[in-house]
C-alpha cells in the first residue's frame, strides 16, 4: 500500500470501492483544516497573499501523505467477496446450521407443555404459552448487542461465543425444578441463540455479491423456519416416550456437534471494515518503525474510517442506536419490519396451536399429532427450493433490462406470490379444522401457509441485505426485534382468540390482516422503493 489520497468522499465512509485509492487531485476529498480567516474576501497585502499561499501549499502537502487503505484491486484474495465458492458455501451452511438449531429449541418444547404444566402445577394459559415463546422474546434483545460486538471482534468469533452461551443455558433448562427457573433459563438460552439471526445476514452480505446472494439467503432464511417445524416433531415423540427434560438435552447434543464443525469451518473474519482496519494497523506499525518517512500514524485511514475512528466506544454507541435509527427514520425498514412481525406472529401461532388442533379436533396422540408439522415443513421446503432456484435468475433478468444495474426491488416478485398464498392457506386450514374436515385438508392449508411465509421471508430478508449491505446486521436487527416481539406476543393471545371465535373465524381475521398489509407492500416497494432509498442515510444507492 502506497501513500495516496482518497477518492472516496469522506462524508460517505460506508461505501466500499474495490480498488486501491489514488487521485491526481489530493485535496478534493480529504477533510482539511479550516484555513486562516481574513476579514476581507481577498488578501489586502502581498504578505498576506503569500502567507495564505504557503498555508494552502502546506495543507496540500500534508494531505498528499494520507494513506487510504483499501483492497489491492478487484481480485484481492483477502476480500471476502473473492473467497472461493466452496469457502463461501461452507460459511453459509455453518451459519445456517446455527440458525437452524436455535429455533428448534424455541418450539421443540411446545408438544411437552402439558407434561410440564402437570409437573410444575401451571394453570395459567399465558404462563404456559410463555414456556415456549419467552425464548423468542430474547431474540428481540440479543441482536442489539451481538451485532455491534460482531463489528468489533468479527462475525465468527461472536457467533461461536454466543452459541456456547446458548448451549450451556439450554442444557441447564433440562435441570429446571420450577416454573421460574425454566422461564429464566429459557430466556438466557434465547439470548445466545439469537446470534445467528443478528449476524448471519451480515455474513452473507460480506461474502456474496448481489447476483449470487439469493440462493445463499434462501438456504439461510429457510433454517429459522424449518427449525421450529422439525423441533415439535421430535419433541412430541420425546415427550410421549421419555421425559420432557430430554427435549433440552437432545438439542444440546446436536448443537455441540454444530459448534465443533463451526470451529473448523468458519474461522476467517468476513467483515470488511475490520479486515481493512487490521491491514491499517500493520501499516501504522511499519510507519512507527521508520520515522524517516515523515509520516504520522494518524495519516493512515481505511475507506471505512471517519474522523472518530473505529474504537469500540464509537462502534458500540453507533451500532446500538443504529437499529433504532433505521427503524425510526427508514420507511423501508418500517414496512418490512411490520409485515415480517405479523408473518412471524402467525407462524408461532401455528407452532403453538397445532398440537391442540390435532389432539382435540382429530383426537390424535401427542406423537402422531406432532407429525402434522410435516405439512407446514413441506410448504416451507418446497417453496424455498423453487425460490432459491429462480430468485437470482429473476434478479439478473431485471438487471439486464435495467442496463446492467441491479436494484433491491428486483427481489419483489417472490414477495407477491407469498402474499397471495398466505391468506389462502389461513382460510383453508382454519375452516377445515373448524368443520372437522379430514386432517389432510388442514395439512394442505398449513403447507400453503408455510409456502407463503418462506417466500415472504426470503424476499424481504434479501431486500434488506441488498438495501443495507454494510449495515445489514443493524437493519436485520431492527426488523428482527419487532418480529421477535410478535413471535413472543401472538401465541399469548391465540388460545383466548380461538376459544372465543373458533379456528375458522380467527384464521379468517388473520387472513384479512395479511391481505391488508401484505398486498400493498410489494407494490409500494416495486414502484417507490428506489425513490425512498435515494433519500435514505443508510441504504445503498444504486
Amino acid at each position: 500500500m502506497h501513500p495516496s489520497t482518497s477518492t472516496v468522499p469522506r462524508s460517505h465512509p460506508d461505501s466500499s470501492p474495490n480498488s486501491t485509492s489514488s487521485s491526481s487531485n489530493p485535496s478534493s476529498n480529504i477533510a482539511t483544516p479550516t484555513p486562516t480567516i481574513i476579514e476581507d474576501s481577498a488578501p489586502k497585502t502581498v504578505e498576506q497573499k503569500e502567507m495564505l499561499e504557503e498555508e494552502t501549499q502546506a495543507e496540500e502537502e500534508a494531505d498528499s501523505q494520507t494513506i487510504v487503505v483499501d483492497w489491492d484491486g478487484a481480485d484481492d484474495p483477502t476480500n471476502p467477496k473473492n473467497w472461493s465458492f466452496g469457502r463461501k458455501w461452507a460459511a453459509t451452511f455453518i451459519v445456517s446450521s446455527f440458525t437452524f438449531i436455535s429455533p428448534v429449541s424455541s418450539s421443540m418444547v411446545a408438544p411437552a407443555t402439558d407434561v410440564i404444566a402437570q409437573q410444575f402445577g401451571i394453570t395459567n394459559t399465558v404462563i404456559l404459552a410463555m414456556t415456549t415463546s419467552i425464548f423468542i422474546l430474547a431474540y428481540a434483545i440479543g441482536p442489539l448487542f451481538l451485532g455491534p460486538l460482531s463489528e468489533i471482534y468479527g462475525r465468527s468469533r461472536v457467533l461461536q461465543a454466543a452459541n456456547m452461551f446458548y448451549l450451556v443455558w439450554n442444557l441447564v433448562c433440562g435441570f429446571a425444578q420450577n416454573t421460574t427457573q425454566l422461564l429464566v433459563f429459557r430466556f438466557l438460552a434465547g439470548l445466545g441463540g439469537s446470534a445467528p439471526l443478528a449476524i448471519g445476514g451480515g455474513v452473507l452480505g460480506d461474502v456474496w455479491s448481489a447476483e449470487e446472494r439469493g440462493k445463499a439467503i434462501a438456504v439461510y432464511s429457510l433454517a429459522p423456519l424449518m427449525g421450529p417445524v422439525v423441533g415439535p416433531i421430535a419433541g412430541a415423540w420425546i415427550a410421549e416416550k421419555s421425559t420432557w427434560r430430554w427435549v433440552f438435552w437432545s438439542t444440546t447434543i446436536v448443537d455441540g456437534a454444530i459448534q465443533v464443525a463451526g470451529c473448523f469451518s468458519c474461522k476467517r473474519v468476513s467483515f470488511a471494515p475490520l479486515l481493512l482496519e487490521r491491514k491499517a494497523v500493520k501499516i501504522r506499525k511499519a510507519i512507527e518503525g521508520d520515522p524517516e518517512k515523515g509520516l504520522n500514524v494518524k495519516d493512515v485511514k481505511t475507506v471505512y474510517s471517519n474522523v472518530e475512528g473505529r474504537t469500540w466506544q464509537v462502534i458500540f454507541s453507533k451500532a446500538l442506536t443504529r437499529p433504532f435509527a433505521l427503524f425510526a427514520r427508514e420507511p423501508i425498514a418500517q414496512v418490512i419490519g411490520l409485515y415480517m412481525a405479523f408473518v412471524y406472529g402467525i407462524f408461532y401461532i401455528f407452532l403453538t396451536t397445532i398440537p391442540t388442533i390435532f389432539t382435540n379436533v382429530y383426537h390424535q396422540s401427542t406423537g402422531i399429532g406432532g407429525l402434522n408439522y410435516i405439512g407446514l415443513g413441506i410448504g416451507l421446503t418446497f417453496a424455498s427450493q423453487i425460490n432459491a432456484r429462480y430468485m437470482d435468475k429473476i434478479y439478473i433478468y431485471f438487471k439486464n433490462k435495467n442496463g446492467g444495474v441491479g436494484e433491491p426491488e428486483f427481489r419483489v416478485p417472490s414477495m407477491i406470490l407469498g402474499s397471495l398464498l398466505l391468506p389462502c392457506g389461513l382460510v383453508m386450514s382454519g375452516w377445515a379444522a373448524q368443520e372437522g374436515v379430514h386432517w389432510v385438508v388442514t395439512d394442505i392449508g398449513m403447507a400453503l401457509v408455510g409456502a407463503g411465509i418462506i417466500l415472504t421471508f426470503q424476499s424481504m430478508q434479501t431486500y434488506v441485505v441488498d438495501c443495507f449491505t454494510l449495515h445489514a446486521a443493524s437493519a436485520l436487527a431492527a426488523v428482527s426485534c419487532l418480529r421477535a416481539l410478535a413471535g413472543f406476543g401472538f401465541p399469548l393471545f391465540a388460545p383466548a382468540m380461538y376459544d372465543a371465535l373458533g379456528y375458522g373465524k380467527s384464521d379468517t381475521i388473520l387472513a384479512a390482516v395479511s391481505i391488508a398489509i401484505g398486498w400493498p407492500a410489494p407494490l409500494v416497494f416495486w414502484k417507490y422503493g428506489k425513490r425512498i432509498r435515494m433519500k435514505s442515510k443508510y441504504a445503498k444507492k444504486h
